[in-house]
């Protein structure tokens, strides 16, 4: 499948078959292809719980809204991102790269985000956004399907993940076999309407 047919073809389904496996090397495949995808800096600052245990999918679905997808789903991953990937061994994410390189990033990482909250929530929300879309054309690529949810209590979801400190929850996303055609398309908008050239 390329990439026009997979993006033409997702849906955010809401209906998963619960006796529909996707197998740990499967899984696997598909997040080592996932985490291919672009942050600032390259400092990888998402991080994706696999939620595999069944007693742990039922009580994130009591504070979601009580929604099938979440027990139903093959996979359930809850998309964070560590707002202090910038501090942690920096000098990692340029490992093999030109010295010149090395010497110009990485202190440029420590003056972007030091000091400015508000960037490091920025950019995590930014980069669990794109990697979430590769997650979901990936499993797609795949004939699976999926939905990107933030149909639950953030807080809550964070205590039962046990979610570190200096760590977010961005959103959720369930794949898996869906149980019933997706319904049409409705209510897009044009593009005309959303592409501005130059300015607004």
């Amino acid at each position: 499948m390329n990439v026009s047919t997979a993006i033409q073809e997702r849906r955010a389904e809401k209906m998963f078959d619960p006796a529909f496996t996707i197998s740990e090397q499967q899984t696997k495949d598909l997040l080592e292809k996932a985490i291919l995808s672009p942050t600032a800096f390259n400092i990888q600052n998402w991080r994706i719980v696999n939620v595999k245990d069944s007693a742990l999918r039922q009580k994130i679905r009591e504070v979601a809204w009580n929604q099938d997808k979440v027990t139903d789903a093959s996979l359930l991953f809850v998309i964070c991102a560590d707002l202090n990937a910038w501090t942690k061994e920096p000098v990692r994410y340029w490992a093999g790269a030109p010295q010149m390189y090395q010497d110009m990033l990485i202190p440029a990482i420590d003056a972007y985000y030091r000091e400015k909250p508000q960037v490091q929530r920025d950019e995590s929300m930014r980069s669990s956004g794109i990697i979430a879309m590769s997650i979901m054309l990936l499993a797609q690529e795949q004939g699976w399907y999926s939905c990107p949810m933030d149909g639950f209590d953030f807080d809550a979801v964070g205590k039962l993940i046990k979610l570190p400190e200096d760590h977010v929850v961005s959103m959720m996303i369930a794949i898996g076999k869906r149980t019933q055609e997706s319904f049409p398309r409705v209510g897009k908008i044009p593009l005309s309407e959303v592409l501005i050239e130059n300015s607004f």
